[in-house]
């Protein structure tokens, strides 16, 4: 079972894709990440395993690659999905 969570992304001024790229080929559990409009620039999307520390993968992960300047992450707990 894993744990989604949903990690908004600042990035330096004119890195937005090179950060995209660098979270897509090096950070072991994303499964999808966009370019956003707002206060931030990315939107990354991880499945963890359910007994990893979220905090620790967050900071040690994410906040540590080239050329970020800010997160703000979402925890998630239940998936709806539509029946069809």
């Amino acid at each position: 079972m894993m744990t989604a969570i949903f990690v908004f992304i600042k990035c330096e001024l004119g890195c937005a894709n090179d950060v995209a790229a660098d979270i897509v080929d090096n950070v072991e559990y994303v499964s999808e990440c966009y370019s956003t409009s707002g206060q931030y620039d990315l939107l990354a999307k991880f499945s963890l395993p359910k007994d990893m520390d979220i905090g620790t993968f967050v900071t040690r992960q994410v906040q540590t690659r080239p050329h970020i300047r800010d997160t703000f992450t979402v925890i998630t707990f239940s998936p709806f999905t539509p029946s069809r």
